[in-house]
């Protein structure tokens, strides 16, 4: 059986870290400080918003939660997000999506200012990133940034590795894949008009499956010798409603080296990168060590 690459150990150790770092940020006059945009009441956003709140406030961060009407006008909403983003006392600013359909129209990776830009959807941000930065100057988008976090902690060394990410979202897909380039690995960015895709994943050490599709990758997308690393950033239903990936666990568990749970995977070290990116705002903005 595989070896389970669990979020929870990894966040433990890097948590106390974050902690220390944290501190020592106060002890500089700065005290880090987040603020959340929620429109509506849609029951995920809300949850996902109270746990980014939780563990803000754990790692010793300032965060708030600003609540909006889910039929706020534009104009409101824009000189909400304006206004938070001018303000010098706030580091990091992200909007909740999705967004209601009104307001769906808006490039919101573009609202924020790129050193506030927690989530990393920033163009300049993400030009950084092409431009060969790993985390060093540019704040990186969050799940990206996780997923080389557990690799790291695995003592996977990424270079010259070969690695098939399945899907070409702005939010996982595109970043990664110039992320695991910076790192030196070899990268195929797989999508649904990728030919032979069974194939392009067999000749892979490393796959990605961030297509949004319940247990779309089983065995027959892996090759026979069992050491492949297997990331599910995938948070589906299945048939019976119970919370499963992209990947079919059970299917492939057998047949890979290393391999993401879903739950206690990806997802949380997602939320763990949005606390790394605040600190880093943070010491950026004030010139701190």
């Amino acid at each position: 059986m595989a070896t389970l690459l669990k979020a929870k150990p990894i966040a433990s150790r890097i948590c106390e870290k974050l902690n220390q770092e944290c501190e020592s940020i106060k002890n500089q006059g700065v005290t880090p400080y987040l603020k959340v945009i929620l429109v509506g009441e849609h029951p995920p956003s809300v949850i996902y918003t109270k746990n980014k709140k939780k563990f803000m406030e754990d790692m010793g961060a300032k965060c708030d939660i600003i609540k909006l009407p889910d039929n706020v006008d534009e104009k409101v909403f824009l000189s909400t997000v304006n206004e938070i983003a001018d303000s010098a006392e706030v580091h990091g600013l992200f909007v909740q999506l999705p967004l209601p359909k009104h307001l769906q129209h808006i490039d919101v990776g573009q609202l924020v200012p790129s050193e506030k830009d927690v989530d990393g959807f920033h163009a300049q941000n993400l030009y950084q990133i092409l431009k060969g930065d790993t985390g060093e100057n540019a704040l990186v988008s969050c799940t990206p940034k996780g997923i080389i976090t557990m690799l790291q902690d695995a003592d996977v060394d990424l270079k010259g590795k070969k690695v098939a990410i399945i899907g070409r979202s702005l939010i996982v897909g595109k970043p990664l894949s110039m992320l695991m380039t910076n790192y030196n690995a070899t990268v195929t960015l797989c999508h649904s008009r990728t030919e032979n895709l069974k194939e392009v994943c067999k000749s892979a050490d490393i796959i990605v499956a961030a297509i949004g599709k319940a247990k779309y990758v089983d065995s027959s997308y892996l090759n026979k010798n069992k050491k492949q690393i297997i990331v599910d950033v995938g948070i589906n239903h299945d048939e019976n409603g119970n919370l499963c990936g992209d990947v079919d666990f059970d299917s492939v568990v057998d047949h890979c080296s290393m391999i993401t749970p879903v739950p206690g995977g990806v997802g949380r070290m997602t939320i763990l990168s949005l606390g790394q990116n605040l600190l880093q705002a943070a010491k950026q903005q004030n010139h701190l060590n």
